[in-house]
């Protein structure tokens, strides 16, 4: 008797407590109501359609986030993912190309996620208008990419950007030099959400101005919003008007996410005649990938799962090169009419990302969002492609930026492939210190970039200058103490070499 009491009282309390949960979460979405619906009366009747919209898709997303509570995987179910579910590259280009490629590329669409701003590299403005090689910005060499597809193939692939509102004005003004470009080119917002107090849980915006002191009062919340936005911008209805049947999303940083004809020829003509709705390509990890997503078998679908999202007791097996040995390199072929179909049925489910920021002045605040490749379990018929690392070349950091403006890379119509005398099929390992963080001390520091076709690994920390026709080989490591300023000097040749100390080469 006495256990089936001390059991009833336990069941009374959790009771107790969960119902005691649901009061306060009732309290707090009514709460955040109450302040959205305040904030949407500033709106003036031409904000108001689009900014009803996305203050509705931030209180869906806003009513998840008090739902669920923790990492949303159960790392028991965590399975490898069956060995026909993720493709090598090689099998599906050993397939070959048919005759009719053009009428399979009229098919496509092209989407860059371009809402980043380029802060991380010190630059104001849209990411995208940053110069990456010889003069060309991350925008032109995408723009010359389609270019050349379409003049080969005689094709309309058409260019499509998702801005966010830090960047729309400025992309949009920059589009006026590509009006004669062989390219069709449409841009369409992503949501703009109200970012919450980490205290209150309320929203730190008191009306919808973002500009001036508000600017920090509002989020793009993440590139996962692109199915809603897409679909209510009307653009997507328009492409399966014009007979569009895929797109093909990467990040507009990602200088190694060209259109591949074929991945595109395998989901228009797939072997087995069933196709596919969407496709993620991943590519093997090294020990620089050990957080990046990676896809598994979860409840008998593919799953994206990303870090934030594993239990801290297993974050170690999830960043093991040898258990999960792909990473997801954000580069999806998607069918659009599963976009519009689950869409209209508010079926894509995707697991929000907590994102916590402080603010200048010191406010702590937390922004939700979500990632498209996410929403790979809601579409049928998923598949991954193991596609070679020469598909991944992200520019994130001007380390990242020295290795595709030097000769390791050669430029054709807006691709960059590795040159053919590099002996590795690997990029060497660049890490530049904190003298190099911003693009113009970057370019400051550098004459001319060096020749590094065999070099392996770069360290500059500190006060560092290089001439001009350096070369570096094999392992280089530059490092300039508090105080002291290196000067690489012209011509310079530097192979397995630790430079420290200080070294000025004074003009006379």
């Amino acid at each position: 008797v006495f256990i089936f009491i001390s059991d009833f009282s336990k069941a009374m309390s959790q009771a107790g407590t969960s119902q005691f949960q649901e009061v306060i979460r009732q309290e707090l979405e009514y709460s955040m109501k109450v302040e959205l619906d305040k904030i949407l009366a500033t709106a003036t009747s031409n904000e108001l359609e689009h900014t009803k919209k996305d203050l509705e898709g931030f209180k869906k997303l806003f009513h998840r986030f008090l739902q669920e509570k923790g990492p949303s995987v159960d790392w028991g179910k965590i399975q490898r993912p069956p060995e026909d579910s993720i493709q090598p590259y090689e099998k599906i280009k050993a397939r070959g190309l048919p005759d009719n490629i053009a009428s399979v590329l009229n098919k496509l669409v092209v989407v860059k996620l371009n809402g980043g701003l380029g802060t991380s590299m010190g630059c104001k403005g849209p990411k995208s208008l940053i110069g990456v090689r010889n003069e060309n910005t991350f925008l032109d060499l995408t723009v010359q990419q389609i270019e050349h597809l379409n003049k080969s193939y005689n094709t309309d692939v058409p260019l499509v950007l998702m801005n966010s509102f830090n960047t729309d004005d400025d992309t949009k003004k920059i589009l006026q030099k590509y009006s004669h470009s062989r390219v069709k080119i449409y841009t369409f917002n992503q949501s703009r959400y109200p970012r919450i107090n980490k205290e209150t849980l309320l929203p730190i915006a008191k009306d919808v101005s973002y500009s001036g002191e508000n600017t920090e009062c509002w989020y793009p919340p993440g590139h996962g919003d692109i199915y809603a936005s897409f679909y209510n911008s009307g653009l997507l209805d328009n492409l399966i008007g014009e007979g569009k049947e895929y797109i093909f999303v990467s990040n507009i940083d990602n200088l190694g996410a060209t259109v591949d004809l074929y991945i595109l020829n395998h989901l228009m003509n797939p072997p087995n005649g069933k196709r596919c709705e969407f496709v993620m390509e991943v590519t093997n990890k090294t020990r620089a990938d050990v957080k990046g997503g990676t896809l598994t078998q979860y409840e008998n679908k593919l799953r994206l799962v990303e870090i934030a999202q594993v239990p801290k007791a297993h974050v170690d097996e999830f960043k093991s090169v040898s258990k999960f040995k792909i990473f997801n390199t954000n580069n999806l072929w998607i069918a659009l009419s599963a976009i519009k179909r689950l869409q209209e049925k508010n079926a894509i489910d995707m697991e929000i990302i907590v994102n916590p920021k402080t603010l200048d002045g010191g406010l702590n605040v937390i922004q939700l969002e979500t990632a498209v490749g996410a929403a790979i379990k809601s579409f049928e018929n998923s598949l991954g492609i193991n596609v070679p690392r020469s598909r991944f070349l992200p520019v994130k950091t001007t380390s990242d930026l020295l290795l595709v403006m030097s000769n390791l890379y050669s430029l054709n119509a807006g691709s960059l492939t590795m040159s053919e005398k590099r002996e590795f099929p690997t990029v060497p390992l660049v890490k530049l210190g904190s003298s190099f963080t911003k693009v113009q001390d970057y370019l400051r520091r550098f004459e001319s970039i060096p020749d590094m076709l065999e070099l392996d690994h770069l360290t500059v920390s500190g006060d560092v200058t290089f001439g001009k026709n350096v070369s570096l080989k094999g392992t280089v490591i530059i490092i300039a103490n508090h105080g002291d300023r290196i000067d690489i000097p012209a011509g310079a040749l530097l192979e397995n070499k630790i430079v420290s100390g200080n070294l000025r080469i004074l003009d006379h």
